[in-house]
Order: C-alpha cells, then structure tokens, then sequence
C-alpha cells in the first residue's frame, strides 16, 4: 500500500472533479430586488427544481446562496440515482402501516423517473446512463437477508431486481471481498457538476433570479409575508422555500433541529489502464454495499477512474487526510490498486434525519424539503418540484413524506454530539455483520 504522503498523483486537486468539466462559476454581482413573490433560500437540486416550477407558473422567483450556486453536495455527490428509501419494506410497515409503506417506496421509484424525464425534456447533457446498481453483501448472511427480500418482491423490489451469487460476482465486479450481492437494473448515473450546470441553465431562462454569495442572516414574518435580511441588503416574499439539506443552520431552528449535517468524503483515482478498468468494473454499474457505514463507488464516466466515496471521518475538513483513508478502503476491495494514486479529494455536508427518512412539508407559505439520507441526487429534486409546485398553488398534497412525523430529539440543536458513539456501534456491526 502507497504510504499516505506519497498517495497523491502530481497534479492533485482538493476539489470535486466533477469541477474539472464543469468549474463553478464566477461570483455573481446582481443585485438584490427588494421584493419577491418567492424567495428560494440554497441553489442546489431542491431549491433550483422549486424555482423551474415557481418560475414557469409566473411568480417572481428569486433563488439566494451564501456560496457560489451549486457549491454544496449538488456539485460534490456521487452522481448514483437510486430509488433507495433506507428502511426495509417491513419497518416501514411496522411504522406506518402497508398503505403508507407501499407510498413511501413509490415515492423512491419516482423520484428516479423525475430525474430521468427531466433531463431528457430539458435536453441537460450530464452523462445520464440507466445503468443499475450492484449491492453487495459483506457478509454471507447479509446475502441471504437481501436473497429473501428479493424473492418476496415487495414493493421495493419492483425494479427487476435479481440476485448475484458470490461464485458469478465477477461479471459484476472483480473482487472476492463480497458475499455475492443484488443488481439493481434501473439505477441510474450523472455527472452532478454537467446536471447542476445544465439545471442552473434551465431555471435562468424560466426568468429565475439567481444571487450568489448573498447569505441569509435573519427572517422573519411580516404582515404580508416575509421579511428577510441578507449580506446584499433587504428583501420582502410572499412565500419562502428553504432547501439547504445538510447546510440547515440557526436561520431556520426548526429544521436545524431535525436535521443531522454528516461528513461525506470521495476521491478519484488517476487515470486507469483499460484493461484493469475492464478486469475490474466489467459493467457501468453504480455501487453500493450492506455496511451501516456504506461505501459507493463507480467507474467515471469516461471509464478512466474510479470515483470512490464513504463516511471515514467525523469532522475531518482536510482532502489530504480523508483522501488516504479512503485510498486504503478501496485497496481493501481491489488490492490490485495498491500502486494506484489520487487524483482528487473532497467533501461535502449531507444531511441525515433521526428516522433516516427524507421529509418535505409547509408552514403558512413557509416550505421545506430536505433529509436526504444518502440519496438526494433523485429526491432532491423530486421533493424540490413538489414544494415548487405546492408554492404555486397546483399541487395540494406533498406526497408521503410530508405525512410522516418529522422527528428531533430532546436536547438536541443541530449539533451532532452523538456521531461518535453511533459510527463506533455501527463499525462494531459492520465487523459482526449485523
């Protein structure tokens, strides 16, 4: 294994490479209008899929970040789609009951058919390939667990699934580190740098003003709707959307309080001989495993690199020192790589939720949409549009997520003190396999 300070190809960059093809864009000088019909506060996914449905409807629609547009995990994430909603099938059940449960999971399903149909409609270029997911198992009861859910075909499994054993893993993924796994065939893959470029596009020429580096320090309500102070001066809303996810903070308590900000860490490889690329990833599937704690890497999308992500740090701010730790995990997975170099790191905030599920909901022309768990990519914009759409009028009813308790705990602020304690149980099970 290369030594962590010699781990680093010569020109490496602590930055998203997804930012190579598509470099964020230069800080924006508009100034601020004094009033809005709809203030959109954070310009990722959520809050520039409201804006397209805000916008296209005749309302004047003005989108704020505190960074450049796209800054946070829009332009840092993976580029997987999947239909994942993290509990199983039966606890949601157990939860909600079957009605609700089979809703939730549609949601997911739809969530990925949103993607899919946009940017096809919009015509984005962004590398979109309905490629599937390969999941594997680390260890073999894990197999079996996800071998059974798979046979019953409950609704979250409606997708074509089908089951992997260990001893055909390799037309997967050449690696023995696996139990065998599920593919997942309608997953799907994107350049998030391309599809945030091409979705920022698409919401400036529905008539969306978009002010970056304009961050929001006060709001509150006034007598015909919002009053909002911000670093470039004063505006009134009649409504206000917030889509900040994982960058929630005191603007808005509420939510900061029902959100859980978690590190999310990714590297990408120096370029790859074809050949080992082919060995390695014979499919352009995205990846995933059964880990608490869970890895997801994928080929780029020209097959030159391997893109890898986890969650191997708890606050840790430097690529050089992330970067390494993630190098080693994807050895562990293909020791053939030990030679191999990074190229880029970096990070971005996620956000969590207590019941690990994404909610959306509205509060006297104040919306939300965020807690994405791991899978904003698809539902990011999925819940983006509904609140969009809620704001304007033509959609009354958020969907199942907004009908679901959005949870917090006593004591809690938005402050993870717990993160500790529950990444080690959970490493403690990843090691047990439970």
């Amino acid at each position: 294994m290369t030594k962590p300070s010699d781990c680093f190809s010569s020109d490496f960059k602590p930055a998203p490479y997804w930012w190579d093809a598509t470099p964020r864009q230069p800080d924006d000088l508009a100034k601020l209008p004094a009033t809005a019909d709809v203030l959109i506060i954070g310009s990722g996914y959520t809050g520039l899929h409201a804006a397209v449905q805000t916008a296209r409807a005749g309302l004047d629609t003005v989108v704020v970040d505190a960074e450049a547009a796209g800054f946070g995990c829009s332009t840092r994430n993976g580029g997987q789609i999947s239909t994942s909603v993290k509990p199983s099938y039966s606890a949601l059940c157990q939860r909600y009951g079957e009605a609700q449960a089979i809703q939730i999971l549609k949601e997911g399903q739809a969530s990925l058919h949103h993607v899919r149909d946009f940017v096809s409609e919009e015509d984005i270029d962004c590398d979109f390939g309905e490629v599937g997911r390969f999941h594997g198992a680390h260890t073999a009861g894990q197999y079996d667990k996800l071998a059974r859910e798979c046979e019953h075909r409950h609704p979250g499994f409606e997708t074509g699934s089908f089951m992997v054993p260990r001893d055909k893993q390799h037309s997967e993924l050449g690696t023995d580190a696996y139990y065998g796994g599920i593919v997942f065939p309608r997953h799907a893959s994107i350049d998030p740098g391309k599809y945030h470029t091409g979705l920022l596009s698409v919401a400036r020429s529905a008539g969306v003003n978009i002010i970056s580096q304009c961050r929001v320090n006060d709001l509150q309500r006034g007598s015909n709707g919002f009053e909002v102070s911000t670093e470039k001066g004063r505006i009134r809303a009649k409504k206000v959307i917030i889509a900040t996810n994982g960058y929630t903070g005191p603007l808005s308590p509420w939510q900061q309080r029902r959100v859980i900000p978690i590190g999310s860490y990714m590297i990408a490889t120096e370029e790859i001989p074809a050949e080992t690329m082919d060995r390695l990833f014979p499919t352009n599937r995205i990846l995933s495993d059964t880990r608490k704690l869970v890895y997801y890497y994928r080929p780029s999308p020209d097959r030159k690199r391997i893109l890898f992500g986890g969650r191997v740090s708890l606050q840790e701010t430097d690529p050089r020192k992330s970067g390494p730790k993630l190098l080693a995990e994807l050895v562990r997975l293909f020791p053939e790589l030990a030679q191999t170099r990074i190229s880029h790191s970096w990070a971005g905030i996620v956000a969590f939720t207590f019941d690990t599920m994404m909610h959306c909901g509205e509060d006297n022309n104040l919306f939300y949409a965020m807690g994405y768990c791991g899978s904003g990519v698809g539902m990011a914009g999925y819940l983006g549009a509904k609140v969009g759409k809620a704001a304007v009028g033509v959609e009354k009813d958020l969907g199942a997520f907004s009908k679901i308790p959005f949870k917090t705990q006593p004591f809690y602020t938005g402050k993870p003190w717990f993160l500790g304690p529950s990444v080690a149980v959970y490493r403690l099970r990843d090691r047990l396999g439970i």
